[in-house]
Parts: C-alpha cells; structure tokens; sequence
C-alpha cells in the first residue's frame, strides 16, 4: 500500500489534505489553520516529494524521512505541513482497520469533557462572564477558559484593572463550582507573572497558561517553581528536544502541544509519552473548530495521561466565518461533553460545496503514473 496522490483544497484559513493510495485508499486531514495556502504550498514542494511512493502504513517512517531531508528547513511552516499528511494517513490506518482514529489509538470512551474557550481580550469582563454563563446553563459546561494580560503584553494589561476585574467578576457570575482557567499568552515577565498567579490562587483559578513569553523557558520555569496552582505551555513548540528540556526541568505542570503544530499525530504521541513518564498530564491545544479539535478529541480519548478536558473554541462566525460547514457531523455539546463519532478513521464527511470554493493541487508518484 504506497501513497499515490496528495491533494490539497486550500484557503487562506484552512487547507484540508487527501491522500491516496494504490490499493484504492483516502484518508482525509488537515495542515495547520492560518496562512493555510502557504502551508499547502510547501506540503507540495518539501513534503509530498519525499513521501509519495512510501509505505502509507508506516507513518513513522514518513515523518522522519520529511524531516531528514529538510532538515535545513526545520521551521514552523514544514511542520504545519506535514500534519496535513500525517492525519490523512491516520484516517487511512483507522478505515483500514475499521476502528475510528481513538480506538485505533487504544482509547474506549465515546465522549470527552471540554472546557468554555474564549479567544477575546477586546470584551469588558461582565460580557465575558454574562456569555459563559449562557453557555453553562444552555450546554452544561462546567470548566471556561479566559483571557488575561495582553499577547506578548511586556507586564502591559489589555487596559488596566482588566485581568483583576476580569478574574473576580468570573467567579462571582459563574460560582465557585466551576473551574477557571485563564490564557496569558505570554504577557508577562516572571516578576509580574508569579503576583498574577497568586492572585488567580486567592480565586481558585486552577489553570495558568503561557504566563511568559513562550520562548523564555526558564522564566516559565520560575513561575511554576513559585506557584502552587498548574502552570502550562508549550502550544507553540514543534522541537522535541525543546520538549525534552520542558519536561525534563519541570518548566511546566501541564503540556499542551498542538497537534497541527506539531506535524501530526505522531510527533504529538511522542510528546504526551514523554510527559506520562514523567507524571505530567496533556491537555492539547485546539483553539478553533476546524479538524484541529477533531484530531485533540480523538487523541485526548485515548492517551492514558490525558488533562480533565479539550479546548472547545466558543467564538461563532463572527470571529471565526471560516471554521464553519466544513465536514460533517460537526461537534455537539451534551452535558459539557462533545461527543466523539465510532466510525472508522476520523468519522467525517468532507463538505462538496466547501471543497469546490477552494484551491486545488495534487501532486502524483511519478512511478505509478
């Protein structure tokens, strides 16, 4: 069974990926969101030359041939690549099998608790919280996630007083039943960071992401080591060894790598592994509804140090037109759990009318045409 085509169906925002094999396979997967036509381009011209005839069964072998023969490309963008390939054959391996992707991955659940996402620091604290509600009692969602500081903020607030209003206002809406947690997204510098934290501790926040500058280790690390409450990171990392040096040093409580982030399913098991060994839950990062949250809840079901929840992004259409009408059945929420479709592989439909708006390409094994 040898990879024939690569096919990919682009946008600006999200680039699905087919691939075939000659014993008459598909397998559908994605490159990571954002800026997803270059993505799909250099899928074309640093992924697909290498893997097309390979073994599509031996995805192991795949992603170290990619990466071995680009290895003077070891950039974000050969990686966000490479996911779209590595999924695909992931769907491929499950329809095989007659098992979906989960199962496939030793996981026995058809459902996975997800926690409230919110993407916005331009909302004032009692929207946010009056939002959140209605999704608590409309969804049953019993963990939210929201944002403090500024992105990459240099100890700079969104506009002062936000992240303390934000965080009490929170609690009192929401009640002290739920979880909190909160995104920094590396708007701090370690000083500025632990006041922060023992603030979130003082209101049973119990989930502080990316508190520094995500390049900064060793001030994560700093931050952790001063904090009782679960420090995470790591959603923009790709490089093993960088991964290695996060767990090894315990620079994070929690990690969360992201699977199109990563290169795919295989490199991101690498990761979940190493932190099991080293008793450190997983909690991936999937922070928008196209098949990225799809890939998280499949993996999150099966790999045996999963964290209590999956990302699930609550921006609509207004935030995100793109993540929409894309596959089928897409999520739904019962009890603040999503459930998670049996069907062999991912278990989706692709859309045709998404499909036909898109930009196509395929690139063939030369030796079989």
């Amino acid at each position: 069974m040898i990879i024939s085509s690569i096919e990919t169906f682009a946008t600006e925002y999200v680039a699905l990926v087919r691939v075939r094999t000659d014993e008459g396979d598909a397998g559908w997967g994605q490159v990571s969101p954002y800026n997803a036509d270059l993505s799909a381009e250099v899928l074309h011209r640093q992924v697909a030359c290498h893997v097309l005839g390979m073994d599509a069964d031996d995805i192991e072998a795949v992603t170290q041939r990619v990466l071995e023969r680009e290895h003077k490309f070891q950039g974000t963008y050969l990686y966000r690549a490479l996911c779209g390939v590595d999924t695909a054959l992931w769907d491929i391996r499950g329809k095989r099998a007659g098992k979906s992707v989960s199962r496939l991955l030793g996981g026995t659940g058809r459902e996975f608790p997800v926690y409230a996402s919110s993407m916005k620091r331009d909302i004032t604290p009692q929207q946010e919280a009056e939002r959140m509600l209605a999704l608590k009692q409309e969804y049953g969602y019993r963990a939210f996630k929201f944002r403090i500081a500024a992105e990459c903020g240099q100890d700079v607030d969104q506009w002062p007083g936000r992240t303390e209003e934000i965080v009490a206002t929170m609690r009192a809406q929401l009640g002290d039943e739920v979880t909190l947690m909160v995104d920094a997204n590396s708007g701090y510098t370690p000083k500025k960071a632990i006041e922060i934290g023992h603030m979130l501790a003082d209101f049973g926040v119990s989930h502080y992401e990316e508190p520094c500058p995500y390049w900064e280790l060793e001030w994560t690390r700093q931050v952790t080591a001063a904090l009782d409450i679960d420090v995470s990171g790591g959603e923009q990392d790709n490089n093993l060894t960088v991964w290695k040096q996060m767990i090894d040093s315990h620079a994070v409580d929690i990690v969360q790598p992201d699977i199109c982030y990563m290169g795919g399913i295989t490199r991101t098991l690498k990761v979940a592994a190493y932190a099991s060994r080293a008793g450190i839950p997983c909690t991936l990062h999937s922070a928008n509804l196209s098949l990225v949250t799809l890939f998280s809840l499949h993996f999150m079901a099966a790999i045996e140090n999963a964290g209590k929840y999956v990302e699930f992004s609550i921006e609509g259409s207004d935030y995100y037109p793109w993540q929409r009408q894309i596959f089928s059945p897409e999520f739904e929420i019962r009890d603040g759990n999503v459930l998670l479709s049996d069907q062999p592989g991912w278990g989706i439909e692709v859309d045709p009318e998404w499909l036909a708006l898109s930009q196509y390409r395929v690139s063939y094994n030369k030796a079989s045409s």
